[in-house]
């Protein structure tokens, strides 16, 4: 199940990066004291409403950037589909009037060898499920159905939301520490060249704790997986959720070397400390939770 949360991620990083630096230029916002130093109350409603900006621009972007990055084609049930195409769109638009939708989310399809599918979007009403032409050719119906029933989940439980809201207080954090990294930074060089030192220290320690803070993003996103796969069960039925991760795992070598920009949103079964960078826990774990449900 290709997932949302890298894209946010990747985004988020560049978004918040790009602000820092545009308010940096203009001057917007200072928080350094008449004896340079720092005013840490300034310093943290500066960093929130970048924080919360990066975030929530992030959220607009996302289903417009999933539709770029990964040449998704919408389906439209008014025009000539498929047998194949239409039975999906009716599956996303059965499975989301379970789930209680008040607006069904578009479908989208993607050509890729790798079995995969995401869900994605600003809101319920502005949501794309989208599926990857591998998992139609690769995966039976039931199987099929099971991982849009989970997709159509993440969209009924607004994890989008949930997770640009978490996103947001890490970027208020990152924000605030990599300025106090800075400062302390660009106080072991010359004073005339303080300012340059402190700019630079900034973006390196904004991505850097960026980095860092998203390994909090991450660990929250493999708790929504579990929630995603009950809803899932819910909606499709036990045994088709179950059947759909066991499909899954014979298909994990199928994941793209490309798009590494958005490698931790697809399918994965990392081992070790790897997981910690996983968007998904294993699905082994996850098969294994479900059965005992």
């Amino acid at each position: 199940m290709f997932k949302r949360i890298g894209l946010l991620l990747v985004t988020n990083i560049l978004v918040i990066v790009t602000i820092g630096i545009m308010l940096s230029v203009l001057g917007v916002g200072s928080y350094r004291t008449a004896g340079g130093g720092i005013d840490l109350g300034a310093l943290l409603i500066f960093s929130g409403v970048i924080g919360f900006s990066g975030a929530f621009i992030s959220l607009l972007m996302s289903r417009w950037m999933a539709k770029k990055m990964m040449g998704v084609r919408v389906l439209n049930p008014d025009d000539a589909l498929s047998s194949d195409e239409r039975a999906i769109v009716e599956k996303v638009h059965r499975l989301s009037r379970a789930a209680g939708l008040m607006k069904m989310p578009e479908v989208g399809i993607y050509h890729s060898p790798e079995v995969n599918a995401f869900a994605t979007g600003p809101s319920k009403r502005r949501s794309l499920v989208a599926v990857s032409t591998g998992l139609l050719y690769e995966m039976d119906d039931d199987a099929v159905e099971g991982v849009i029933a989970h997709e159509v989940a993440h969209v009924a439980n607004g994890d989008m939301v949930t997770m640009t809201l978490l996103q947001g207080v890490v970027n208020t954090f990152v924000v605030f520490f990599a300025r106090i990294a800075a400062w302390a930074a660009s106080r072991f060089v010359k004073e005339e060249l303080a300012p340059i030192v402190h700019f630079i220290a900034v973006i390196l320690f904004e991505i850097l704790f960026s980095i860092l803070g998203s390994l909090v993003v991450l660990a929250y996103s493999r708790y929504r997986e579990f929630h995603a796969d009950r809803g899932g069960a819910d909606l499709a039925g036990k045994d088709k959720m179950i059947h759909a991760l066991q499909s899954l795992q014979h298909y994990t070598n199928r994941v793209q070397g490309g798009h590494t920009s958005l490698s931790t949103l697809k399918i994965n079964n990392k081992s070790g400390m790897l997981k910690l960078f996983s968007s998904h826990p294993d699905l082994t774990e996850r098969i294994r939770r479900l059965e005992a449900k």
